[in-house]
């Protein structure tokens, strides 16, 4: 394992610098999502506004002039999702004759284009992204899909959590169909675990305890993170101990005197006090948690996403062998291990879309069979249709973990909530996590900050 560190040492700042984060499908660390989402919202028309009638009948709908179906897409020409996806579509119009014109914005193309795209009139008649932010960002753009959904069975063999997230954060109707599932938890090494004696993954923080020592006494670091991601801990623990909705309020509210907080903060003073971080969480800035600790073998468990193990796939080599976990339960607390952030990226069709039964067909097609097979197989994810039972290799720890969820977090567990107020978290956590605060502290840091 060790010998494994130092053979790696010298293509890591290479590898690091060609990787880019998935997140929830962005292309930035995730940390930087949320705030993003507040100011394309702050852009977005209320739910009850349409886009302007003027410039939509100018366009009559969204219809291309030739009958074209026009896609615009997250990703980037170069992902693996991407090649999948156009794979796919050029299968469909063999079978259908149906056309479709798929433009590749990436991330920061889609966020920043589609919305005043939309209010222009452009002909674009379905599009994808995260699915908090197709449903809330951009909601009042989307067409109701009840009725589509009905009419050709399509939750017959859909992931019925999913689709139950979906009409959530839509308020109750369907808007979206969700594909390239996700969920966040925690990723570690089996062969450290194995190294180490622990038979069992933990469900409680006691176990968790118990498995950070005897890691610890194996010779390995416990636990790592980076700037991207560490906020989530903290809603992590404050969700499993009041919920996700109250840790949200506490944190848009400013509530940092609610007891939940410093519990939160006294859980992660004690990891630290007991030496289960990582000796540079404080300097870690991402992706170094991912790809110089965790995937090269000195650091056990990571608190991330489902795309974790395909972005480091090239640096953990074959024989890494990942196990999954969901943060565990503490003593007291409202939630167990059966809630966590889940989600996928989901497809939606312009409310003002000429060609919705044609839209929602290309949709299915890409969500069920051997589309959907083949977006997982490519981009290492998981798929969307029940009837692939079989996922990448990589992420055969996860399915039991994602199967047991039951309730949903939103993005960071609600640590997130107030983008003001992100940086000072990720600032004083990361502080606490490394030492240098100790829990009375951080609560103090973040009571300052608000004042």
């Amino acid at each position: 394992m060790k010998k494994k560190i130092l053979s790696a040492l010298l293509c890591v700042t290479m590898v690091s610098a060609m990787l880019t984060g998935c997140g929830s499908g962005g292309d930035a660390p995730a940390a930087s999502a949320p705030e993003t989402e507040k100011e394309a919202a702050a852009e977005t028309p209320d739910a009850e506004t349409e886009a302007p009638a003027d410039t939509a009948a100018e366009n009559e709908g969204t219809a291309s002039a030739g009958g074209k179906l026009v896609y615009w897409s997250m990703w980037d020409a170069a992902e693996p999702q991407a090649q999948a996806i156009a794979q796919s579509i050029e299968a469909f119009t063999a079978e259908t004759g149906i056309e479709v014109d798929v433009q590749f914005k990436g991330r920061t193309g889609i966020r920043e284009g589609l919305q005043p795209a939309l209010d222009a009139g452009t002909n674009i008649d379905l599009f994808d992204e995260d699915i908090d932010r197709v449903n809330t960002t951009w909601g009042s753009y989307l067409l109701d899909l009840e009725d589509l959904a009905a009419a050709n069975d399509y939750e017959a063999t859909a992931n019925a959590g999913l689709m139950a997230a979906c009409r959530e954060v839509a308020g109750g109707t369907l808007k979206s169909i969700p594909y390239q599932p996700n969920v966040f938890a925690y990723f570690y090494n089996m062969d450290i675990f194995e190294e180490a004696g622990v038979t069992a993954v933990p469900t409680t923080w006691d176990e968790f305890l118990d498995v950070c020592q005897k890691i610890k006494d194996a010779g390995y670091t416990p636990i790592t993170n980076d700037n991207a991601y560490i906020a989530s801990m903290f809603g992590y623990h404050m969700s499993r101990l009041i919920g996700e909705p109250a840790t949200e309020e506490v944190v848009k509210n400013g509530d940092w005197d609610n007891e939940a907080v410093l519990k939160t903060a006294q859980a992660y003073e004690e990891l630290a006090s007991k030496g289960f971080f990582s000796d540079t969480i404080e300097s870690n800035q991402w992706p170094a948690g991912q790809n110089t600790e965790l995937a090269m073998g000195s650091a056990a468990m990571y608190l991330n996403g489902s795309w974790l193990p395909n972005e480091v796939k090239d640096i953990a080599g074959e024989d890494f062998h990942w196990g999954c976990f969901s943060y565990p339960a503490v003593e007291g607390g409202v939630d167990g291990t059966e809630a966590s952030n889940y989600g996928a990226q989901v497809f939606a069709i312009n409310a003002k879309s000429t060609n919705a039964e044609q839209a929602f067909q290309l949709i299915t097609y890409l969500t069920k069979g051997e589309a959907d097979k083949l977006l997982s197989d490519m981009s290492v994810g998981i798929p969307a249709d029940s009837n692939n039972a079989e996922w990448p290799a990589l992420l055969s720890n996860v399915k039991p973990v994602m199967e047991s969820l039951s309730t949903r977090y939103p993005w960071g567990a609600g640590a997130e909530a107030n983008a003001d107020m992100t940086p000072i978290i990720v600032e004083n956590f990361t502080k606490l996590c490394g030492g240098s605060l100790d829990a009375q502290g951080f609560v103090d840091a973040l009571k300052a900050a608000g004042n």
